[in-house]
């Protein structure tokens, strides 16, 4: 049964799943697909070609779809789609993309506290949390159960690796790899997030791994091709390490704390243990 309060708008043209409530004075568009069990609170704003996975619920003042904050934009079709069992607090903005085509994506069971920004072409994955007022800009991504504290900016084209842990105001102004933790501005990594991996079942022999792998990239004094060479030759081929040396070797806008040598102050840092 779909709950539609009188004083909410729904364009014809919406679709709408089973036992989906909209309250009053929520706005939702005709280009909108909404799946089984949301819940749109007062005053939310959907617009755009969006479409929102089932259970997930939005709250009051959040916008959703909209024009992308993008001087490029010319109209084309773009494209917002959201998981399921997401949390959508309050006045979150999330943008439409921005190039024909293009896909706004954010993965299931995310919580994007209030005032949270989201812009064109972002990307996350499943289990992602945002803080209060954390924003990213255009082009970001996000990997899978990523936390990112309050008041922290992500500049356009970063990537965060999964199930890294960002503090809160802290500036991240390049790629940050995966299973890591930090925060500051000027960023600072403490080591890997033993918190988060073990949280999320990973053996011990993973967790071991992985700190080593960090500690050749953050604590050796190596540059970056040697470190990864380096990991290559004496760390067992674990997924994740794999995964931390694509991450690395992909980097676009270069690793967050590897402007070339590292700094006496990096490598002073206590180890991730």
């Amino acid at each position: 049964m779909v709950q539609i309060h009188p004083l909410a708008i729904v364009e014809p043209g919406a679709i709408l799943g089973q036992n989906v409530c909209i309250e009053p004075f929520a706005v939702v568009k005709g280009t909108v697909s909404l799946g089984d069990h949301v819940i749109v609170k007062s005053h939310v704003y959907i617009d755009g070609h969006t479409t929102i996975g089932e259970g997930t619920v939005i709250w009051p003042g959040a916008s959703i779809g909209t024009k992308p904050q993008d001087l490029k934009y010319r109209g084309e079709k773009t494209y917002v789609v959201i998981g399921k069992r997401c949390e959508i607090r309050e006045y979150v903005t999330i943008n439409s993309s921005c190039q024909e085509g293009s896909v706004v994506k954010i993965g299931d069971d995310c919580l994007l506290m209030a005032y949270c920004h989201v812009a064109h072409n972002c990307e996350l994955g499943d289990g992602v949390v945002m803080a209060n007022s954390a924003m990213l800009a255009g082009h970001v991504t996000v990997g899978d159960r990523v936390r990112i504290g309050g008041m922290t900016p992500v500049h356009q084209f970063s990537r965060i690796g999964a199930h890294a842990m960002v503090g809160g105001f802290s500036g991240v102004l390049r790629d940050i790899p995966p299973f890591t933790i930090g925060g500051g501005f000027p960023y600072r990594f403490g080591g890997i997030n033993i918190v988060g991996l073990k949280r999320y079942q990973f053996p011990l022999h993973v967790r071991k791994a992985i700190a080593q792998a960090f500690k050749l990239t953050y604590r050796s004094g190596l540059y970056l091709e040697e470190a990864l060479a380096k990991i290559e030759q004496e760390i067992e081929p674990l997924p994740e390490i794999r995964q931390w040396i694509d991450f690395c070797k992909t980097s676009k806008r270069g690793i967050l704390g590897l402007e070339g040598p590292l700094k006496q102050s990096d490598t002073s840092e206590e180890d991730p243990v």
